[in-house]
C-alpha cells in the first residue's frame, strides 16, 4: 500500500511542477487532445455499440465451442 501512495504522491508532484512551469501549457494541450480522442472513441462505440456487441458475442461463442 505504501508503494501506491508513494507513486501517486510522485505523480502529483510531477503534475503540479509541470503545470507551474512554462512547459505546462504543452501538458494541458496534450490532455485536451486525449480528452477529445476519448470523446470521439466513446461516441463511435456508442453509435456502433450493438454491432460491436454482436461481434464480441460471436467471438466468445466460438471460443466456448
Amino acid at each position: 500500500m505504501k508503494n501506491i501512495s508513494e507513486f501517486f504522491l510522485a505523480l502529483y508532484v510531477r503534475v503540479v511542477t509541470a503545470l507551474r512551469s512554462e512547459k505546462g501549457q504543452t501538458l494541458v494541450e496534450y490532455a485536451l487532445l486525449l480528452v477529445l480522442i476519448a470523446i470521439v472513441v466513446i461516441a463511435a462505440i456508442t453509435l456502433l455499440g450493438q454491432r460491436t456487441n454482436n461481434v464480441f458475442s460471436n467471438i466468445a461463442n466460438r471460443m466456448v465451442q
